[in-house]
């Protein structure tokens, strides 16, 4: 009976969790869906209007600018991901599979810097980027995402690249493998599921990014999609239909990067926690 009753608790807890993170998605749609008028109105936020308001979506578009935005953001994320990814695995292959001094220091020296609050370098990041003149180029935004995603990569990598047993890298060496090869042709293979969760995540955590990209970009032209989406915010007034409507459309890209590598979600993190 008792089990029962947990099992039933469990449940409702699993429900009202799933309730709860739903609610602002479930706000956000029906919001795109309302005209201004509606939205100040006195509308409930969870009320349907009375007329469909489809030209949110067309107004984000092109009045808004928003394929512009989401151009930009796409570039940013798939020349960044991959090229990061590559520096954190070659990294987390040196501590882990080559004969180097104070492995250990080196990768605390990494993960120190993923505890350090990214608001702390803005003052640095700026005078250096008045010095190079950086501001408003898409190598000081990439440079700077690639230094800030550096230390998490290289944990989950490293973690992944332990659990591959040494013998692998013994036979690889009696088949006439160089390190290059080893990395490449073995490690790298095996390490897919670990690869792609990190793809996952750093592609969500590129594609969303606002600090940096609101600091370092003021072109609105180059504008990636967090901070293009704070354009729809008026002086004294904001379309809050059409900003809903951007936030819906800029969804699609992450959710289909998801859809594409969630099946190594799982088992990339298992083994990066090993």
């Amino acid at each position: 009976m008792k089990k029962k009753i947990k099992n039933k608790l469990f449940y409702v807890v699993i429900f009202l969790l799933v309730a709860l993170w739903f609610t602002p998605i479930f706000n956000i749609i029906l919001t795109s869906l309302k005209s201004p008028q509606d939205y100040y109105s006195g509308q409930g936020l969870f009320e349907l209007p009375e007329k469909i308001h489809w030209k949110n979506f067309i107004d984000a578009i092109l009045v808004g600018n928003l394929f512009q935005y989401m151009k930009n953001g796409l570039m940013i994320s798939f020349l960044k991901v991959p090229i990061g990814i590559l520096v954190e695995a070659l990294a987390a292959f040196a501590i882990t599979r080559l004969p180097i001094k104070f492995k250990t220091g080196i990768f605390i020296y990494f993960i120190v810097g993923m505890m350090l609050p990214g608001q702390i370098a803005l003052v640095p990041i700026n005078i250096m980027y008045n010095t190079f003149d950086l501001h408003d180029t898409y190598f000081g935004l990439f440079y700077a995402y690639v230094a800030f995603g550096t230390g998490f990569g290289i944990l989950v990598l490293r973690g992944f690249f332990n659990t591959i047993p040494r013998e692998l890298d013994d036979a690889a060496r009696i088949d006439g493998c160089n390190r290059w090869m080893l990395f490449t042709k073995i490690i790298l293979p095996i390490a897919k599921p670990a690869l792609a969760t990190l793809f996952i995540i750093d592609f969500l955590g590129t594609w969303n990014e606002y600090l940096l990209s609101s600091v370092i970009i003021y072109d609105s032209k180059m504008k990636t999609v967090p901070t293009g989406l704070m354009n729809y915010v008026g002086e004294h007034t904001t379309d809050y239909g059409m900003m809903a409507a951007g936030v819906l459309i800029t969804i699609i890209p992450v959710l289909l990067v998801f859809l594409l590598f969630q099946r190594y979600l799982v088992e990339g993190m298992s083994g990066a926690v090993k």
